[in-house]
């Protein structure tokens, strides 16, 4: 397997490189956990994916794609390229629903925060800096390496909360 032909799973997600340079094989284990977030919203209609699983947490699907939108753009927008970019939802976190806005806008919101991702990355080396952005951190120099493992981290914990939410709204476990 290599880069230019990535493996399937049976359900359309990108198998992660086993072997390869650093940067491909980062980013192949980003598009794993990208594949999966998306996977975990396939099949729902827009009231499921607004149903949280347990109180007092109001965190949902539709929040998890807002909020992935948000942190994609932070990090290699933000962060990477250094560009003062506005936030894309009402808050910061991304975390809030508008009743107007459905899966399918959040999804497409996020595909192209993806895309801009890929975009600033593109040609980049693992060791060159950004800044972060704000926070206590705020000004810190930070590897594109640390950026996209902090990002597979990010997605990896994420996509456990969605296990959850998936299996609380329609009984689907795994994947």
């Amino acid at each position: 397997m290599t880069a230019d032909t990535p493996q399937r799973l049976p359900d359309g997600r990108p198998v992660p490189l086993l072997t390869g340079d650093e940067l491909p094989m980062l980013e192949s284990w980003l598009d794993f956990h990208r594949a999966t977030l998306e996977l975990k919203c396939a099949g729902l209609d827009d009231q499921q994916v607004r149903m949280a699983a347990a109180a007092p947490s109001e965190l949902t699907l539709l929040g998890l794609v807002q909020h992935l939108a948000e942190v994609e753009r932070t990090w290699f927008q933000r962060v990477v390229a250094r560009l003062d970019v506005p936030v894309l939802f009402e808050e910061e976190t991304g975390y809030a629903l508008d009743p107007a806005r459905g899966l399918q806008e959040a999804l497409e919101v996020w595909r192209r925060e993806v895309a801009r991702g890929r975009e600033v990355i593109a040609g980049r080396s693992l060791e060159e800096t950004g800044r972060i952005a704000d926070g206590p951190m705020a000004g810190a120099p930070v590897s594109l390496r640390w950026v996209l493992l902090h990002l597979v981290e990010e997605y990896a914990r994420h996509n456990g909360h969605a296990d959850i939410l998936r299996e609380h709204i329609d009984g689907v476990t795994g994947f």
